[in-house]
Parts: structure tokens; sequence; C-alpha cells
């Protein structure tokens, strides 16, 4: 099966220091800059608490809630940093948790259709309150301890008030909507 634009050259139409927009033939889309990937955490402590952040995200014009997440070597002096150090350290900047394991769970696409950006998801266990989370200056991020349980309650809250639900909740809300809970 032919695919459209597959081999047509590749022409940045606009860079920044973290996003590339790009041109394929037909194709529009952006990608990040200096190969800069994601980290992203999926977070449940012993008592089945999910931990999550919310966090003003300018694109949306409003908080967003999402599960912890960083980019990968975006500090110029560790362009080679390790997805699972990487993790480690935002899930501890960003929730104020350190966890025992990291695991990588793999390699995922967030908006094929038009963003190249691929995240690595990390699973965390053994998780350890050591701060107080909120991220690094500038961030604001406020950090969430949710059951699992009453996470669909807390999200059509999080709604109410105006807040984002990021793609990645679907993770934690699957089982439930393909039940038709």
């Amino acid at each position: 099966m032919a695919v459209p634009d597959h081999d047509a050259p590749e022409e940045i139409t606009w860079q920044g220091r973290f996003v590339t927009a790009k041109k394929r033939g037909r194709w529009e889309y952006v990608s990040r800059s200096r190969g800069i990937r994601a980290a992203v955490i999926l977070a449940v402590d012993e008592e089945d608490h999910v931990l999550l952040v919310e966090q003003f995200r300018v694109p949306l014009d409003r908080p967003c809630i999402e599960l912890p997440a960083g980019l990968i070597g975006d500090d110029d002096s560790s362009p080679d940093e390790d997805p699972l150090a990487a993790a480690g350290r935002e899930l501890i900047e960003e929730t104020g948790y350190a966890a025992a394991r990291l695991e990588d769970m793999g390699t995922f696409y967030s908006s094929p259709g038009m963003v190249s950006e691929s995240f690595t998801l990390v699973r965390a266990r053994g998780l350890t309150k050591v701060g107080e989370g909120g991220g690094v200056a500038g961030e604001n991020i406020i950090p969430h301890r949710v059951p699992l349980a009453g996470l669909p309650d807390f999200l059509a809250n999080k709604r109410k008030q105006g807040c984002g639900v990021d793609v990645r909740m679907l993770l934690l809300l699957g089982q439930g909507l393909i039940e038709g809970e």
C-alpha cells in the first residue's frame, strides 16, 4: 500500500528551543527540538492512590490534570539522560514522592496525526513522601494523591472547576470506560 507523502522531503518551517514546526508534502506537524523526549510517570501507591499533578498549560489557557512528567535531557548538561533517572527526578520535583523502583513500560506517541513527540511511560513503585513537590521555579504545580476508586469523581469535579484533563487519564479510567461505568 502506497503511503502519500511518506518519502517527500521534510522541511523545517520554524524552530524554537523546545518545539520545531515541520512540513512534509501535505502534512504539517511539530516535534520536540534537539531530539528531546519525555518521561511520563504512572505512580500508584500501596493504598491504591495515584499521584497526579495540576499545572496551568498556556496552550489550553487553563490548568490541566496530568500524570507527573518531564523532559528527558532538557538540561543541556545531561542530553543523554536515562529515562528512568529523569522519571525519578521529575516524580520528586513534581509530587514530593520518591520511588524505590522504576520500570520502563515502553515508548508511546502523544498525538501521532500532528505531533511526532514520544514519551516513555514509567511505572513507579514503592513510593515514599520525601518533600512537598510543586515543581521547580515557576512551574507552580499542585500535586494530588487521589484514590483510584474516586478518580472519576475527582476528574469530574476538576472539569467543573475549569481544568483540562490529559488524555493519559484514560490509562486509569480505561477498564471502567470499557465496562460502561
